[in-house]
């Protein structure tokens, strides 16, 4: 039966903020003042940079005010403490905004680094990013993915508090709020993240839509005539629309609205003047993305009454912003309700704590162990898809961590394991997300549970759709998110359904995106490895890329077995200590061509001598010491051949000049897997003839 989250009334269980006291009334200077020290700071940095955005800044400096100084629950001195509101600025272009309100809370960032906005080195980069900038939940600059991570976030805490929560210790208990505008509203995850955050109820998630009506080619009415409130109150969200958004109590009163909400995310929809208080440009794509000019700053700065020169702000002013005593005390009373809850729950407390940090439970590499070596000594032939499935039920128990889905393909990817608990809306802790066919949404929101910490997330499609989420990949490898993705149907082996789900570039796109490991496993020792490399690596993703037809389990020694992890290693090769006459190098269901052809000519009339390498991840290799490479791929070896169903490009570096590659470098085509194969050069007889043309060559 499907496992669903609980909803937590907001009587039962009060918020950190609640606890802290956090939700303060407004105090000298007015709002306005405080509001305006954003402004200032944001066009002037803007300007000193000659490149920038300064008009969103300017135009929700009123809703970041009142809610950072009312309602957000954090403390700058420690920005990663666990039960932290998180703050999600989705159109990351504004970026200033989010450095304005860091520096002026007190982070440790500078005026100084607000003044090189920008610049190499420092850290206010252009977009906010992620392990750069203290306070900085997530990189944020293709929009719409922000909100797609905050829906990640959000999912995170509520199915933590599930876990953890018991009765008067609501030690996991805090909000996540999401700024978003009209190109986040437009780009297409917005629609798929949406939809999800409605369906589980996500009480604790707030967006605001900076509602301005300008994008960078203009007024946005000619591109965007959504009913928003509309589209999202269909999605389930509760929506507080034409909230004005340069009115403090319209958006205090807004606020308290959607955080009584327990049942739904709430959206508010705050009509906003882009580029608010520049005299001449205000409401125009003018003070979209550029700066202002020197002009316009100074008339600005007459407008505002703010005659600071650039970067100095009043003392009482950066004194009313302060959040460093309060947040202190937000943090310490929360850490006395943990350190009691450790003394009444010790075991939920250290598996809380290792969770957060990101720790394996002990003995899980002595497991590993025993499961890789179980693999060997009693694999069958099976698709790899099918091993990975294995895999989830030997390590899903050993981590509770563990979260994942499919997009829609939970029988094809074996993503589902006999453990999984599907999440929906209504009652506690499940560890199984149905997607649904949005490969873009299940990536993004694996991003926010990475980054929320408590969870190790994976998620399967088939390796062809990897189109549709591949800038969530290219993000999750700049953050470093610990994640796992699973692709499966790699190659035409396919079949059937033709080149549209045959994948043939895709592994090349991996391989290429820095930070991204990626292991294409020839048998289930292979994806026992693949998925505990993946498992134990902390700062990045892993791409496992599995097939859909059975592959024969490959004999291997010991220390054989040993060598798998790191990336290629020898196979197999002919007894005796005469030279060897060539290589060849396959990854997953290519390496039985290499084994079928290599013992071939072992035992042709001649009795050529040729090793095969099992490379199953490429950038694992790289990082091996030039030793253990030169002993695998001998340089004196120059007769070489590559095999691999998919793109060459990434082999050329392997072979040389003198080499040959059988790979694919044109679309598939529709039939029995088997004969697709073929037809493309992929059997033992060609790849046998390929070997036997390379040392004739010489």
């Amino acid at each position: 039966m499907p496992t669903q989250i609980a909803k937590r009334k907001r009587k039962s269980a009060p918020s950190n903020s609640d606890l802290a006291g956090c939700v303060r009334p407004p105090v000298e200077p007015g709002h306005f003042e405080l509001s305006n020290a954003i402004r200032v700071l944001s066009m002037d940095a803007v300007q000193q940079a000659r490149s920038g955005h300064p008009g969103m800044p300017m135009g929700m400096a009123d809703i970041a005010t009142v809610l950072w100084r009312e309602f957000l629950c954090h403390d700058p001195a420690q920005p990663q403490w666990g039960n932290r509101d998180r703050f999600v600025l989705s159109n990351g272009h504004g970026s200033m905004l989010l450095y304005s309100l860091l520096h002026l809370s007190g982070y440790d960032l500078s005026m100084e680094e607000l003044r090189h906005f920008r610049q190499l080195g420092q850290r206010t980069p252009g977009h906010p990013e992620y392990g750069v900038t203290p306070g900085v939940e997530t990189t944020t600059g293709p929009l719409g993915q922000g909100l797609a991570n905050a829906v990640g976030m959000a999912l995170a805490e509520q199915l933590m508090a599930a876990k953890f929560n018991r009765a008067r210790f609501p030690i996991i208990d805090h909000y996540t709020y999401v700024f978003l505008g009209d190109g986040c509203q437009m780009e297409g995850i917005s629609h798929e993240v949406a939809s999800l955050a409605g369906r589980w109820g996500l009480g604790k998630l707030i967006a605001f839509y900076d509602d301005n009506g300008i994008s960078i080619d203009g007024c946005v009415r000619g591109w965007l005539s959504d009913d928003t409130p509309m589209r999202f109150r269909a999605y389930g969200w509760h929506v507080v629309d034409e909230v004005d958004g340069h009115d403090p109590q319209a958006i205090r009163e807004a606020i308290r609205e959607a955080r009584q909400q327990s049942n739904a995310p709430s959206l508010l929809c705050c009509k906003t003047v882009i580029g608010r208080g520049a005299p001449n440009k205000q409401g125009s794509a003018a003070t979209h993305g550029g700066p202002l000019g020197e002009g316009e700053v100074a008339a600005t700065r007459e407008a505002l009454g703010w005659n600071e020169p650039p970067f100095v702000v009043p003392k009482a002013i950066g004194q009313a912003w302060s959040a460093t005593q309060q947040g202190r005390a937000l943090r310490e009373r929360w850490e006395t309700l943990l350190a009691n809850y450790a003394k009444k729950f010790p075991l939920l407390h250290s598996e809380l704590l290792r969770r957060q940090q990101g720790e394996l439970p002990k003995g899980f590499a002595a497991d590993a162990d025993e499961f890789i070596e179980q693999c060997q000594r009693d694999g069958t032939a099976i698709a790899t898809r099918q091993a990975s499935g294995q895999c989830l039920e030997r390590y899903g128990p050993l981590l509770p961590e563990l979260i994942g889905g499919s997009a829609d393909l939970s029988p094809s990817n074996n993503t589902r394991w006999s453990g999984s608990h599907i999440i929906t809306n209504d009652e506690a802790a499940g560890n199984y997300i149905h997607f649904g066919a949005r490969e873009f949404a299940m990536t993004t929101i694996m991003n926010g549970l990475a980054l929320h910490g408590g969870f190790l997330p994976y998620g399967g499609t088939f390796l062809v759709f990897l189109d549709y989420s591949r800038s969530a990949v290219r993000m999750a490898a700049l953050m470093g998110c610990r994640c796992v993705l699973i692709y499966t149907h790699d190659s035409v082996a396919l079949g059937e359904d033709g080149p549209t789900h045959q994948p043939v570039e895709h592994l090349s796109m991996l391989r290429l995106t820095p930070n991204v490991s990626v292991w294409r496993p020839c048998d289930t020792v292979e994806t026992a490895v693949a998925w505990r490399a993946a498992i134990e690596r902390s700062d990045g993703p892993t791409a496992l890329v599995l097939s859909r037809q059975a592959l024969p389990l490959q004999m291997r020694a010991p220390d054989q077995v040993a060598t798998v992890s790191r990336g290629a290693y020898i196979l197999w090769e002919p007894p005796g200590e005469e030279p060897l006459e060539a290589l060849i190098i396959a990854t997953g269901s290519e390496v039985e061509l290499a084994i079928v052809a290599a013992q071939a000519l072992a035992n042709s009339k001649r009795s050529r001598r040729v090793r095969v390498v099992s490379m199953p991840s490429m950038d694992v290799f790289e990082r091996q010491d030039k030793e253990y490479r030169q002993a695998v791929l001998p340089p004196a070896i120059t007769r070489r051949l590559a095999i691999e169903a998919g793109s060459s490009g990434m082999w050329h570096k392997y072979v040389g000049d003198r080499g040959r590659i059988i790979a694919l470098d044109s679309f598939g085509a529709s039939g029995p897997g088997g004969a697709v194969l073929a037809h493309f050069g992929f059997s033992s007889k060609q790849v046998t003839a390929q070997l036997r043309q390379l040392l004739k060559a010489g």
